[in-house]
């Protein structure tokens, strides 16, 4: 057994992984009318092969007509995306992977009259943009129940397809995120108002998966204090109101948090360097996976795919010692997996002098 942290197996209720290492859920838009093909299924396949602990896929929509403003993206109900689902399970569980359908609503995120259903309505806690905006109704009780179903609905699809535990997602300015975040959930019904009120939405979804899905059946939470429209957005101004925002998500069956940063090496709060998995998983228990930049120095994610700069390897020691330390459980790796599907192999054998940096040409591939 290698003694690189990043290569200890972890088990946690019914998931059991040979390492430490997750893929990091990347949208590719490769699913002509949401339907991932072979191609998507040979992807995720290179990535297992490559030694990646568990993948997370791309965010793939439930079943809501405002889900989604690309037809590209993968959903998660077509009896055919479920079909292509299945294969893609099939090849990542036959080269020794485990696997997770990323759940996901863009909500307002998503701009009216696009994506495979442009007659659909976007939906959002207060019809708000990102920045504030009124763009459209907010959504009803009706909206809501009907959403919290389609999510159950996906999470129990999983189940039967054969992935391994499910990850939804509430980071970045999306739907869930949106009810979380005062900028975006103005609603002064049971919806809304202060911290734990706006984790509602989000814990009646985990609610609702868990009761598909059963006890075992791993649940993961991504959430993120940054947002798309505002990266200096704060859900939690200190460790104190973190709890206050977890704890209604730890009780209704959260079983990891996935904490969405962009430099996974930067502090949550003052006096601590612990960053906000670690916060997460100090506060609540229970697992937590860090991200942000693994692997590579330079401009984070978003910056990257708007800027032509080339993002250089970088070393892994400070990453590794915060796993040994416990900080953390799992490391999410997202950019260097998309340049090469052997990235965790090469880390595993000491060949880091064969790491490539990361440029956004790769984005237009699909190796």
């Amino acid at each position: 057994m290698s003694s690189n942290p990043l290569f200890q197996p972890f088990s946690y209720k019914s998931l059991t992984l040979a390492n430490r290492v997750v893929m990091a859920p990347m949208t590719r838009s490769r699913s002509p009318n949401g339907t991932p093909g072979e191609d998507v299924a040979a992807y995720y396949r290179r990535r297992a092969e490559g030694g990646v602990g568990l993948i997370v896929t791309e965010g793939t929509t439930i079943d809501r007509a405002g889900a989604s403003g690309d037809p590209k993206i993968p959903n998660f109900y077509q009896p055919a995306s479920l079909e292509g689902w299945k294969r893609v399970v099939k090849e990542v569980h036959a080269a020794g992977g485990k696997i997770a359908p990323q759940l996901w609503h863009q909500g307002m995120v998503r701009r009216p009259g696009t994506g495979p259903h442009p007659e659909g309505k976007s939906d959002g806690p207060s019809g708000l943009s990102g920045t504030g905006k009124l763009v459209g109704e907010p959504m009803t009780e009706e909206d809501i129940a009907d959403t919290i179903e389609a999510f159950a609905k996906a999470a129990a699809a999983a189940k039967d397809i054969g992935f391994d535990c499910v990850e939804l997602h509430g980071a970045h300015g999306y739907l869930i995120d949106q009810f979380f975040w005062e900028g975006s959930n103005k609603r002064n019904d049971a919806w809304g108002g202060d911290l734990v009120k706006r984790t509602r939405f989000a814990a009646e979804i985990v609610k609702a998966v868990r009761e598909r899905v059963g006890p075992d059946y791993v649940i993961i939470q991504r959430f993120s204090q940054w947002k798309q429209q505002d990266y200096a957005a704060k859900l939690a101004l200190t460790p104190d109101e973190l709890a206050t925002f977890l704890e209604p998500l730890v009780d209704a069956g959260v079983d990891i948090f996935h904490a969405s940063t962009r430099r996974f090496w930067e502090p949550e709060f003052a006096g601590s360097d612990l960053n906000l998995a670690g916060w997460t998983k100090k506060l609540t228990g229970l697992p937590a996976i860090t991200v942000g930049s693994v692997g590579l120095k330079g401009v984070d994610f978003v910056h990257s795919l708007r800027n032509p700069d080339i993002s250089e390897v970088s070393e892994l020691g400070e990453l590794e010692a915060r796993l040994s330390k416990g900080e953390f459980d799992l490391v999410a790796v997202g950019r260097a997996l998309i340049s090469d599907p052997h990235w965790t192999a090469k880390v595993r054998d000491g060949r880091t002098q064969e790491l490539q940096p990361f440029s956004p040409a790769a984005l237009k591939e699909f190796a």
